[in-house]
């Protein structure tokens, strides 16, 4: 085991990290920027470095910083979080040469899965479903173009080969529209992500948004932790998640599942990671890979009893998976809630002062934030400032839990989102579960305020 790890991250998700070091008796190291230096986490670290001011891309995006960082301290491995540079492949590879070990995946991994199309066709490879589309990026020929979507079939939607988090995409209802959607697509992905490279996929009209959480190490071994269910979202952006996904039957969420751990053996995948697919008509269909821990890993842990990030630093450090499949059970039902820094209805942040905080409490109720009474949210960076997850034997019991852990939380001096949470808790669809990635929205604008 590792004796100190540097944490490349900010916020919730690195005093997340800096726990699960101290339950393993291991060391951290947190590198901040100026806007994050009463950050509960700085405080309580074994040793705290600023490298940079407030701006992401001279503070936590870059790379040089954080590796001297590593240098000056003696850390041996770096944790990237999520976000920042967690998927940046050549974060992983600059990180392995300078002599740390990268908790994570290869670089090589990160690649390829960090590109739809190369992603893409490592499915088909291992014998995971995608959604119908074409076999690589679309060739310059608009008369190729045209026919490929007419054997796809419209509406169909054209995606940046190297884009993410909802940008790099368009949806395309007729064949008038089809050539110039291409196109702009191809300016924007090349501005956004420095790829010009654009692919087609069938547009399913009402899917669920579902993600198997995988486990992998270095002596070939995978195991998959379960699915969690991802649909509440608005722009492409998650609100709340749970696991189980409610209504799916057991046995295509299993065979689902073992295809993920097999293709990860296939790959020679090492870490955490998760499988993103949409669910419509009861068929899966692949759409990304995600190379690092995700916002959402609480609920898995809850129904699982896995400590994913402890997981993620003892694969790192060359252990095996103390586990096989036929160990995984789940348990109960979780449901998170992410508490947002903004207008519940606008969505406009709401960075400043928090005059008070006061987390919930009582059985199954988790609370995973780095915020507390007099912090200032800075306006520099995203607007999640903390979860709420809850636990159940039984989804009621988890719905009803979540709704007084809400009724529970005090957040003053800033809006948060907590109103809007409030809403869709006693909402009849969302109880009734299943509901689809644009029943978010349409509720929204029937909810006007």
């Amino acid at each position: 085991m590792f004796k100190k790890i540097l944490i490349a991250n900010r916020g919730e998700i690195a005093l997340r990290i800096q726990r699960a070091c101290r339950e393993l008796g291991v060391k951290s190291v947190v590198v901040y920027s100026e806007a994050d230096r009463d950050a509960k986490y700085v405080k309580l670290a074994d040793e705290a470095v600023c490298i940079g001011p407030a701006a992401s891309s001279l503070s936590y995006l870059s790379m040089p910083a954080i590796i001297a960082t590593a240098e000056v301290t003696d850390a041996e491995a770096i944790h990237p979080g999520y976000g920042f540079l967690s998927e940046n492949a050549d974060f992983a590879e600059r990180v392995e040469q300078s002599g740390f070990t990268f908790i994570g995946p290869t670089p090589e991994s990160i690649r390829m899965m960090g590109d739809k199309v190369s992603a893409k066709q490592a499915m088909i490879r291992a014998g995971v479903p995608c959604v119908p589309g074409s076999e690589g990026a679309l060739p310059e020929d608009p008369k190729e173009i045209i026919k490929i979507a007419r054997t796809v079939g419209y509406p169909v939607i054209i995606k940046a080969a190297g884009g993410g988090g909802g940008r790099g995409m368009r949806v395309v209802h007729t064949e008038a529209a089809l050539v110039n959607a291409v196109q702009m697509t191809r300016t924007e992905a090349g501005a956004a992500f420095g790829n010009p490279e654009v692919y087609m996929e069938k547009f399913l009209e009402n899917p669920r948004h579902v993600e198997i959480q995988i486990l992998a190490d270095t002596h070939k071994s995978a195991v998959w932790l379960g699915e969690r269910d991802c649909s509440m979202q608005r722009r492409h952006q998650k609100i709340l998640e749970e696991a189980p996904a409610p209504g799916i039957p057991r046995r295509v969420i299993e065979k689902i599942g073992d295809r993920c751990a097999a293709a990860c053996r296939k790959m020679n995948y090492r870490g955490a990671g998760t499988f993103e697919f949409l669910y419509e008509n009861g068929e899966f269909y692949f759409i990304e890979m995600n190379t690092r821990v995700q916002v959402e890993h609480p609920v898995t842990e809850m129904v699982t009893g896995i400590d994913i990030v402890q997981m993620q630093i003892k694969v790192a450090a060359g252990e095996k998976l103390p586990f096989t499949q036929r160990n995984i059970v789940m348990r109960g039902h979780s449901i998170e809630c992410r508490i947002n820094a903004e207008d519940p209805f606008k969505f406009t942040p709401s960075p400043g002062r928090i005059t008070m905080w006061h987390a919930p409490g009582g059985p199954g109720v988790r609370v995973d934030s780095h915020v507390y009474s007099n912090y200032v949210v800075p306006p520099h960076y995203d607007s999640m400032i903390g979860k709420i997850i809850v636990h159940g034997d039984t989804r009621e019991q988890a719905l009803a839990r979540m709704r007084i852990a809400l009724s529970e939380t005090v957040v003053e001096g800033i809006l948060t989102n907590i109103p809007l949470h409030r809403e869709l808790m006693v909402d009849a669809k969302f109880i009734e579960g299943g509901t689809n990635i644009h029943y978010l929205e349409g509720w929204m604008s029937q909810h006007k305020r």
